[in-house]
């Protein structure tokens, strides 16, 4: 730790809120520790406030919602204009049709929107539509791949490594409290490998009723389908009569107007969508084919919620997607994100540091590897030591990112050149502490 750096009102009120909340927060991901945890003061722009003052260019925004930066003034203004709904009445507004009539507009596998509240939701939602549409229980999921907090996803790969440097993967439930019979209920297969996938369905088919992808992989740094790979699962997914389910609740409206679908050329049949949609605020969407998303309802799936569709994140989504639609905002944080990998990279060459990018400029992530991987058993087999050590330096010298190498660095459109130049010079000075210390055996 840098002797200027202290958190010491973080530390202390940590002290306090673990009486009232577990682990003193109220996500576990935002718990790093009783001396790491930050509490927030505030956030504008590309830049975040803890408590103790500290000032961070940040590239967590989030986990992603704050494409266009902290309280964007645009945005909260039309906040504010939702407010005059008066709440959520337990009735529609005009306004929902406006937002699925551009969100159709922006993605063109979609026909029929419904909204809800969190990235969870929408994934629940899906995964209840695509079993209701074809009659199956099962699904097959990506290893690696994230989707959110609700039991049926909430399955993780625990890795382990021999002296031989073999990587292998077990799938366990993320924290005890999944039903254990509830791992009967789906197939995962390895990133980019379409013949596993095709090995599944031959077998299983009749019982999957929907194959569920990040097609980057958003808490995997970041790792990319490849486009043979999309077209034959696309092909797949028609031949054995089963749902294609894209989770764009990272990568919607964030790494093009039309999302992942657009950037990689595939088009899914149900789709979900939340984090960059509002820009922070608690708004998301699972869309589709009307031919499944209209079997919503009496003797269909069931959908809703008291908030969903609230009066205030609808508005507040609308101007984020009139903004992402209709300004250059998305070419801004692309040409930024692209400075920043350049600038990175040239630093980690000149000391020898062998690295990748994966993903995309608005969110990518840096391996310490000869290439970037392909699945998550690549990841796996990084350098990410290397990572979570650059990263504790980085945090305290004022540059937010995720100490875990999984997460991405998001990119807003409110990173700016001061950001930028006070990234490159941070990243090197911390480079070089981490190198120093590696070499002395600390």
């Amino acid at each position: 730790m840098t002797s200027e750096y202290s958190i010491k009102k973080s530390n202390a009120h940590y002290k306090e809120a673990v009486k009232r909340l577990p682990l003193g927060v109220s996500s576990n991901y935002r718990s790093w520790g009783p001396d790491e945890t930050l509490y927030v003061s505030h956030g504008k722009g590309g830049r975040l406030w803890d408590i103790d003052g500290n000032e961070y260019v940040d590239y967590r925004m989030g986990y992603g919602p704050g494409i266009l930066g902290y309280a964007d003034d645009r945005v909260d203004q039309a906040a504010r204009d939702g407010m005059s709904v008066g709440g959520p009445t337990a009735l529609s507004t005009e306004r929902e049709h406006a937002v699925a009539q551009r969100i159709a507009g922006m993605v063109d596998s979609v026909d029929m929107v419904r909204f809800a509240n969190s990235g969870t939701e929408a994934v629940m939602a899906g995964l209840r539509l695509a079993r209701s549409f074809t009659g199956r229980s099962r699904h097959i999921m990506i290893e690696g791949g994230y989707h959110g907090l609700s039991d049926g996803v909430l399955w993780e790969m625990h890795h382990e490594q021999d002296e031989k440097g073999e990587i292998t993967l077990e799938v366990q439930s993320e924290g005890r409290g999944v039903p254990t019979l509830l791992r009967t209920l789906f197939e995962t297969v390895p990133l980019n490998d379409s013949d596993k996938i095709e090995q599944v369905l031959r077998t299983q088919g009749n019982d999957i009723a929907v194959v569920l992808i990040e097609v980057i992989l958003g808490n995997a740094g970041g790792i990319v389908s490849e486009p043979g790979y999309l077209k034959r699962l696309r092909s797949l997914c028609d031949e054995y009569g089963v749902v294609l389910m894209v989770d764009e609740v990272k990568t919607g409206f964030r790494v093009a107007r039309g999302g992942v679908q657009e950037l990689m050329g595939v088009e899914a049949d149900i789709c979900t969508f939340a984090k960059a949609m509002g820009n922070g605020y608690p708004i998301s969407a699972v869309a589709g084919k009307r031919e499944i998303m209209s079997t919503i309802g009496p003797g269909g799936s069931a959908q809703g919620g008291t908030y969903a569709a609230h009066p205030v994140s609808l508005a507040a989504a609308e101007k984020t997607l009139e903004i992402l639609d209709e300004t250059d905002a998305l070419e801004q944080i692309v040409g930024y994100g692209t400075k920043m990998q350049e600038g990175i990279s040239q630093i980690l060459s000149a000391r020898g540091v062998e690295h990748a990018w994966s993903g995309h400029p608005s969110m990518s992530g840096v391996f310490f590897a000869e290439s970037a991987p392909r699945n998550y058993r690549d990841w796996a087999s990084s350098d990410y030591e290397l990572y979570e050590a650059l990263a504790a330096r980085l945090i305290q010298s004022g540059i937010l990112v995720e100490p875990d190498s999984r997460e991405p660095f998001f990119v807003s459109s409110a990173h700016d050149d001061s950001c930028l130049n006070e990234t490159m010079e941070k990243f090197e000075r911390s480079l070089g502490l981490v190198l120093d210390e590696r070499a002395e055996g600390k």
